[in-house]
């Protein structure tokens, strides 16, 4: 009796091919799609300080990470801009025991998030109707999630507090939603005990963002392994 034909094969699932690389960073520069991912990357990081400011302007609540920041910042004499640099560069040295490869936007972020805070800042005034400031919450924490998934979605590696993030995501098996979410939750604490300030946008914040993150992350990341499944292997 014959065997019947075996089955075609099957193209890979579309998601596959919009996983986040491993890479370092030289790999990350030599990936190619450069002229969509240095805008998407740069657009994104200054849309998370844009969406830090407009949270801190709507006055019902800082971000978990902007409690922390504040928190220190009643202990020492730097600014907000400042004051965010240096949290990110010690949110960094967690990614030694995790092995986190860092990168172009690794490095952006901890360099460009405070002073995009800061120019937004100084251009937007925190409103006194009520409903505005709802606007500015609700629109800063979905911009926040828009930036996520567009900064890290480039591939030129998560910033300090996202690499946290995806690390443990990846070494524990978690999803990103339940590790973010935790760690959110953890920064409120530690920032609320160095006299930061907690309210219902810190609250939205901290529930909020794993989910939106976990949504537009998968929209934003950009393709680096376009070849067809059946293409071939390279040429050496």
């Amino acid at each position: 009796m014959p065997l019947p034909d075996p089955p075609p094969p099957q193209a890979p699932p579309r998601v596959r091919n919009r996983e986040l690389a491993d890479i370092g960073p030289l790999a990350q520069l030599r990936a190619g799609r450069l002229g969509i991912r240095l805008p998407l990357l740069l657009v994104g990081l200054f849309f998370y300080g844009a969406s830090m400011a407009m949270v801190i302007r709507g006055t019902l609540g800082q971000i978990p990470w902007d409690v922390l920041h504040v928190g220190v910042a009643k202990h020492v004499p730097l600014t907000f801009g400042t004051i965010v640099i240096g949290v990110s560069l010690l949110v960094l040295l967690g990614w030694i025991p995790l092995r986190q490869k860092p990168g172009v936007g690794t490095i952006g972020n901890a360099l460009l998030i405070g002073p995009s805070a800061d120019l937004v800042l100084s251009l937007l005034q925190a409103p006194e109707a009520l409903g505005w400031r709802i606007a500015l919450l609700v629109g800063g924490v979905v911009l926040n999630g828009i930036a996520t998934g567009m900064y890290i979605g480039s591939q030129f590696g998560p910033g300090p507090r996202d690499g946290l993030m995806t690390g443990l995501a990846r070494v524990t098996g978690r999803s990103i939603r339940l590790v973010r979410t935790g760690l959110e939750v953890s920064v409120v604490a530690v920032g609320w005990l160095l006299g930061g300030v907690v309210g219902v946008g810190t609250v939205l914040y901290a529930v909020a963002i794993g989910p939106l993150a976990q949504l537009f992350l998968p929209l934003f990341t950009v393709d680096l392994t376009p070849r067809r499944p059946d293409a071939g292997p390279p040429d050496s």
